[in-house]
């Protein structure tokens, strides 16, 4: 019984050898790949005529439908910022009743300081009016200087439009979750983009926490 025993566990330890010998490595973890937001002057892909872009917002799902007719300019760059993870954990920072929600600035100061001279020329005025619904980007008021902020309008602002405020697509699902957003801050983040711009979400997160924001962004298909 005893020799038995002893060639058992011989036999045992050969398997084990063996099995140790030829299993196969696991795979090696795939190296994460240049963050694509950092070179905006690479995201130039040509939007389709008509899409659609789902937000998943903390007060629920929103879907907007883009129209490159309305302005190609400003939907080509929605297009890229969208597919490329631009929008992700982006808080609609400035929330007024009766008027608008705004977003744009992203939660890591190095895209932010990437996109700071990306300036996008004007698209013609005219083609659609800032009604409710509608989403516009904020300029500073001069010529061609749109980035990548931009807003969802609350009601009929139309007195926008001469201003250079061309709407570059609308609300068609969820209007009902835009109206929930947090509003309690109003305009004082936005009277302080400075520093949004140069830290992030994580200025936001300590000063305006229960800011409302986008989880996740996609084109649908």
């Amino acid at each position: 019984m005893r020799r038995l025993f002893l060639i058992s566990s011989l036999i045992l330890g050969t398997v084990a050898v063996i099995s140790a010998q030829t299993a196969p490595k696991p795979a090696a973890p795939r190296a994460a790949g240049p963050n694509r937001l950092l070179t905006p002057s690479s995201l130039t892909a040509k939007a389709p005529e008509l899409f659609k872009v789902k937000f998943d917002t903390t007060k629920g799902p929103v879907v907007l439908e883009l129209h490159r007719d309305w302005a190609p300019l400003g939907v080509d760059r929605f297009y890229n910022l969208t597919r490329n993870g631009f929008f992700t954990g982006v808080r609609f920072f400035r929330v007024i009743p009766n008027f608008m929600a705004q977003f744009g600035i992203n939660g890591d100061p190095a895209v932010n300081a990437a996109w700071e001279k990306a300036r996008l020329n004007d698209d013609p005025l005219g083609k659609q009016s800032n009604v409710r619904g509608m989403l516009t980007y904020g300029t500073t008021g001069q010529p061609n200087s749109r980035g990548t902020q931009l807003f969802i309008n609350y009601k009929d602002n139309s007195y926008l439009d001469k201003q250079g405020f061309v709407p570059i697509g609308q609300v068609v699902e969820g209007m009902e979750a835009v109206d929930m957003l947090n509003a309690e801050y109003g305009a004082a983040a936005q009277n302080q983009q400075g520093r949004i711009a140069a830290e992030g979400n994580k200025f936001l997160l300590a000063n305006f926490p229960k800011l409302d924001y986008i989880k996740t962004a996609a084109v649908e298909k």
